[in-house]
């Protein structure tokens, strides 16, 4: 049944030239029919690298339009391309993309219409070397987000996420953030369109070539995932009204 549907990798991609042929190498092309890379103005060769390999959907930013931004690139080409199914895997290898096939299944099988890999499920965080501030601040700020969205998700800040193309027709992406609190913003706006999210357990690496943001602008993305919930909670109860609640 899953080859019925046509699924595409997107790969955000800044600066990952030393980790995308690892990460491309074990993409399960028996079942994906598309690879995107994005290039977020990268000053390496990570475009290079991505053509030697022979990915066909390369977009380069000439700016760098930050994390959000370039997701917005990836699912617009994604939906372009006509995939059913979308994931997003990031080329830094932090995230095993071994997963992919039974993250697709999961969508294709429309048991949820949104799957996210979690490294806190188990005990893939802490083992695969996050620092233990990253660890506690997720486990803090997840709790804060399920109570004011009433939901219970393991983890929201993954960046290993697979999506049904029906998700994309009722929330609009556009009208979030190009920096890292694009994630959180889209999942609210998934919960707020009244979609489920299924998880999967992923184990995760934290190492040098791995993309991770420093303490200050971890600060910065913390206050961010609170504002957006408080967000999410003041417009679900009619208190006030966000525009990036509001439905497409």
């Amino acid at each position: 049944m899953i080859s019925k549907k046509k699924i595409v990798v997107v790969l955000p991609a800044y600066n990952a030239e030393l980790t995308l042929k690892q990460t491309y190498n074990e993409i399960p092309f028996d079942i994906v029919d598309e690879v995107v890379l994005v290039d977020d103005a990268s000053i390496d060769n990570t475009v290079e690298t991505a053509t030697q390999l022979g990915i066909k959907h390369i977009v380069k930013h000439e700016k760098n339009r930050g994390y959000g931004g370039n997701q917005k690139t990836c699912y617009k080409k994604a939906l372009e391309l006509g995939a059913d199914v979308i994931i997003m895997l990031h080329p830094d290898y932090q995230y095993t993309p071994k997963l992919i096939k039974p993250m697709a299944q999961i969508i294709v099988n429309e048991i949820y219409p949104v799957v996210y890999a979690s490294r806190i499920l188990g005990k893939g965080a802490l083992k695969g070397g996050m620092p233990l501030y990253k660890y506690i601040a997720n486990r803090c700020l997840t709790l804060f987000q399920n109570l004011l969205i009433n939901q219970k998700l393991s983890e929201y800040h993954t960046g290993y996420r697979a999506f049904s193309k029906e998700v994309f027709k009722k929330i609009d992406i556009e009208t979030n953030s190009d920096d890292f609190i694009f994630d959180n913003q889209m999942t609210a706006q998934i919960f707020m369109a009244d979609f489920e999210i299924g998880e999967v357990t992923c184990p995760t690496k934290y190492f040098e070539e791995a993309s991770s943001i420093n303490f200050k602008r971890s600060s910065v993305y913390g206050l961010g995932v609170l504002w957006v919930s408080i967000q999410y909670f003041l417009h679900k109860t009619g208190l006030f009204n966000f525009k990036i609640f509001n439905k497409k």
